[in-house]
């Protein structure tokens, strides 16, 4: 009787994935790219525009350029998460600057307290936010329409509110507070911090953020899971037009004035720096680290570009440049990790 022998079957190759490609992959890998980037870009600064660039002074003046903008682009990040769009950011934040600073709030908040002009502004963004959420959530208008009117009809009331006129802020208090600064750092740049350390730890590291991730990973899957989607997109709006609000406020402070026009293109300049820190534009991934560097990328390119004296339209092709690459690069992580 013959003994059969049987082969040891062959070993499968090892499916784990290699580490370096998992830490890249990752959001500290996506982070570390963005923040080479920055550095390349100073670097580029540093060689055209010399010590001037490099200065103290002028790096203040990046930050704070972009602080306002980065407030903005907070709040975006969030909607963009959930898998929305907020086009409106822009004209809502111009609104809010313009309600804030006519001429009965200011008599008001003379008698009163400056921060009545604060309280304004961010109770009218919030108050366009809410009209947003609830026509998007129950009125099921599809966000880019939705906030596309809102971005006309806001942009429409600061017109009328302002009589197409620059209103001049005169609250003695309102200007003190805001020319001054804490540990010799201009408040705007504290507000943008406070935003992102606050923006940070309820996107990462509380339950609403973990819904917010959910819901823009999978809409109906959240609300099969017990999750009120509903309320929470329209939460979601009302933080994004939050955020507005606030920017409004910081720009009042540093024009010292009303008027219909501030805000402009924001709305375009929050989205690329949300998209290009490395936010998905259908959502189920968000991150306020990279929405800071991104923001502190698109602020530094254009303080490069004022200090070379290259014209505005030089850098809005490099903006278009760059929010392309930035979905491109999006389109291939996400189909490698379908693949995976």
């Amino acid at each position: 009787m013959s003994a059969t022998t049987t082969s040891p079957a062959p070993s499968a190759p090892d499916a784990r994935p290699n580490p370096v490609r998992r830490f890249l992959a990752g959001s500290a890998g996506r982070n570390l790219g963005l923040v080479i980037a920055l550095l390349l870009i100073v670097i580029v600064g540093w060689a055209t525009a010399g010590e001037r660039f490099m200065s103290f002074s002028n790096f203040e003046v990046i930050i704070r350029y972009g602080s306002i903008l980065g407030v903005v682009a907070i709040g975006t990040t969030f909607v963009i998460t959930a898998g929305g769009i907020d086009l409106s950011v822009g004209s809502v934040m111009g609104l809010a600057s313009v309600v804030a600073s006519l001429s009965w709030v200011q008599n008001a908040a003379s008698q009163s307290t400056w921060l009545l002009m604060v309280v304004v502004a961010i109770g009218v963004g919030g108050l366009a936010g809410l009209v947003n959420g609830l026509v998007i959530a129950y009125g099921k208008v599809v966000p880019f329409i939705a906030t596309l009117a809102m971005l006309v009809a806001a942009r429409g009331l600061a017109e009328i509110f302002a009589n197409k006129t620059t209103q001049v802020v005169n609250v003695t208090g309102f200007l003190s507070f805001f020319r001054g600064d804490f540990l010799g750092i201009p408040w705007l740049i504290w507000f943008f911090v406070l935003a992102a350390v606050l923006g940070w730890f309820l996107l990462a590291r509380t339950t609403y953020g973990r819904r917010t991730i959910a819901i823009g990973g999978n809409h109906e899957a959240a609300r099969l899971a017990g999750l009120k989607v509903k309320r929470h997109i329209v939460s979601l709006y009302v933080l994004g037009g939050l955020a507005a609000g606030i920017a409004g406020v910081m720009i009042l402070a540093r024009t010292t004035a009303g008027t219909s026009t501030h805000g402009q293109l924001y709305e375009l300049d929050a989205i690329a720096a949300v998209v290009v820190g490395g936010t998905l534009l259908v959502g189920g991934r968000g991150t306020i680290v990279g929405t800071v560097l991104g923001v502190l990328i698109f602020s530094t390119l254009t303080n490069i570009f004022t200090m070379n004296n290259l014209s505005t339209s030089v850098q809005a092709v490099a903006k278009g440049v760059i929010i392309v690459v930035a979905v491109l690069l999006q389109q291939r992580f996400a189909a490698r990790s379908s693949r995976s």
